[in-house]
């Protein structure tokens, strides 16, 4: 199926700055500033950069864990503090409860909205056996292997029924075949979705793989320096990697995140897949 973006904008940041104050020692360190940022509805939208750049910081605050010292963030034309009920946030740390079992970590959000134990079951039940786990519903999490606890996680967030998926990382701690299977999964579970996702990740290789556009930071204080229109069809098999249009858009942002990082960019080099700082 294709997964078109609407036109209007789902997320707008606009002149989006933050500083932490030390009032121990009297300095500051800013980790935004002049942050601008257009995400449209139905969009799956990327947002790289090297570490340290901020894009974690500006998922925090569009997830509405800490607040931005000047500028402004809005979904669907509200505060971020109005419309935390439309997000939903996978980290890459899991964050699952131990000493519940799979299904009752799925059905988590749906307790504290306070949904019938029925009902409950119902939905957690039909998410795990979109990502494929229905078969581990009785399980707990350290009888899992990352991958899965990963999918456990996605599970739950989309579960609590979010208009806005926002993914902070999430495969960047499993091997590179586990990584490259659930980016399939993920795809797989959006096209089947009319949600807005918003992916933080190092990973130029996994930003285009997975994204509309890729927002380009540079190093802080963290703006977007570019942003890059993924031209790429859907559904888009693991083979698209290998195509010369895949390949010149990692070299576009390649050359794009090599000036952040005092490297020159040399043609026709393979390069990395990820950026560190």
């Amino acid at each position: 199926m294709s997964h078109e973006a609407r036109s209007f904008a789902k997320i707008v940041a606009r002149n989006l700055s933050l500083t932490y104050e030390n009032a121990a020692t009297g300095s500051s360190h800013t980790v935004l500033d002049g942050f601008d940022l257009s995400v449209r509805d139905g969009e799956f939208l990327a947002v790289l950069g090297p570490s340290g750049c901020g894009k974690s910081t500006f998922l925090s605050v569009l997830a509405g864990l800490v607040p931005q010292t000047s500028g402004e963030i809005t979904v669907d034309g509200e505060p971020v503090s109005a419309a935390r009920q439309k997000l939903g946030v996978v980290f890459q740390g899991y964050a699952l409860f131990p000493w519940r079992t799979v299904r009752k970590n799925v059905e988590t959000g749906l307790e504290i909205r306070g949904v019938k134990g029925a009902e409950r079951r119902s939905v957690a039940e039909h998410f795990l056996r979109l990502v494929g786990l229905i078969d581990f519903a009785d399980h707990y999490p350290h009888q899992l292997s990352g991958g899965m606890r990963q999918r456990v996680a996605i599970a739950r967030a989309l579960a609590y029924g979010p208009e806005i998926l926002l993914m902070d990382e999430p495969f960047g701690a499993l091997d590179a075949q586990t990584r490259e299977s659930l980016q399939q999964e993920l795809l797989g579970i959006w096209e089947q979705s009319v949600k807005t996702v918003v992916f933080v990740t190092h990973s130029i290789d996994e930003a285009i793989f997975l994204a509309d556009r890729v927002a380009i930071m540079g190093r802080a204080p963290g703006r977007v320096k570019e942003i890059m229109t993924v031209d790429l069809p859907r559904p888009r098999p693991a083979s698209i990697r290998h195509s010369a249009a895949f390949v010149a858009l990692r070299e576009r942002a390649w050359a794009s995140l090599s000036q952040e990082l005092g490297e020159q960019p040399v043609p026709g080099r393979v390069v990395e897949k990820h950026i560190e700082a």
